[in-house]
């Protein structure tokens, strides 16, 4: 059975422990780097989590994992908001899947 996890700093990932998430605390973007390059290379892992502050950081190495089946990686807002990029990511892969935008703009 495949895990899921979450990436960020305590104050963000913390309550996810609750929820049954492998739950990775980093303190930066190399911290989180080096997990999230571990967890893909388990296996183990159908989805990561990973907060918006550290993804900005990674962006190129998230490129890298996109096209790959599995984990799915979701960029998640953090403890202090959100910068956009998580919906801006979303929307992309959406894009790609579907070919079109399909997500409902705000007016």
């Amino acid at each position: 059975m495949y895990k899921i996890g979450i990436i960020g700093e305590r104050d963000s990932v913390l309550g996810f422990m609750a929820l049954g998430f492998s739950v990775h605390e980093a303190q930066n973007a190399e911290e989180a780097l080096i997990v999230l390059r571990t967890l893909v290379k388990s296996g183990e892992y159908a989805v990561i989590f990973l907060v918006e502050h550290f993804a900005l950081s990674l962006s190129e190495e998230l490129a890298a994992y996109k096209d790959m089946p599995l984990p799915a990686i979701t960029v998640i807002p953090g403890h202090s908001g959100t910068t956009g990029y998580g919906m801006a990511s979303i929307k992309n892969a959406v894009e790609r899947a579907v070919g079109a935008d399909i997500l409902f703009k705000e007016d």
